[in-house]
């Protein structure tokens, strides 16, 4: 397809009501935010295609890779033709988020070619019970700390974890906080608690 690098044609088939857990990173690993203003510029390009086109429940941006948890509605699965083919309204969304987003770091370090890996994945993962689905929630928010990048996980900015906190004065609203507690079963009183319980890397299945 001319004018549209492979690695953003995305094409996923997602289940109306499933959680899925979203991710892609760098291609050849390379860092896909190298100035500390260009993860606000990605969260705002999230809440322009991503938003529109399912529930998000929740995310996190690190230097070479993000995550997020989605919750599949009517929107996400709604069909629409992208360059000619039929796709759903969420594959669409996430090839825009990163497509504009690479064509803005592109022109900023004067680079070419794709900024991400080819293929964003999407795994299902309430297929059996919600359990998982909230050992993934914690996980992605885990991310920075497990790194090292920080002490503590309200110390990172760049992801949802402060709109679960109550003391949080997070601007960026993005995810649909009443619906993850819902639908994962969190217990606003021992969020903070739980948030910090270990979750080993092995009990979280991705594979960029």
């Amino acid at each position: 397809m001319p004018g549209v690098p492979e690695c953003y044609i995305v094409s996923m088939k997602l289940i109306e009501g499933g959680i899925y857990h979203i991710f892609n990173r760098g291609n050849n690993r390379e860092v896909i935010f190298p100035e500390p203003h260009n993860y606000p510029y990605f969260i705002h390009k999230i809440g322009r295609h991503v938003a529109p086109a399912c529930d998000i429940l929740a995310y996190c941006l690190m230097p070479t890779h993000f995550h997020f948890l989605i919750h599949a509605n009517h929107r996400s699965t709604y069909p629409v033709r992208d360059l000619g083919l039929p796709r759903q309204r969420f594959s669409q969304a996430i090839k825009q988020l990163l497509s504009s987003y690479a064509k803005g770091i592109n022109k900023q370090e004067g680079r070419k070619g794709s900024l991400f890996q080819q293929g964003t994945k999407s795994i299902l993962v309430n297929d059996v019970d919600n359990d998982y689905a909230k050992t993934v929630f914690h996980y992605i928010h885990q991310n920075p700390l497990k790194a090292g990048l920080v002490s503590k996980m309200e110390y990172w900015s760049h992801s949802s974890f402060a709109e679960y906190t109550t003391s949080s004065r997070h601007s960026t609203r993005l995810c649909k906080k009443d619906l993850a507690i819902e639908l994962l079963d969190i217990d606003p009183d021992t969020f903070y608690s739980d948030s910090y319980s270990v979750i080993p890397d092995a009990k979280v299945s991705y594979t960029y």
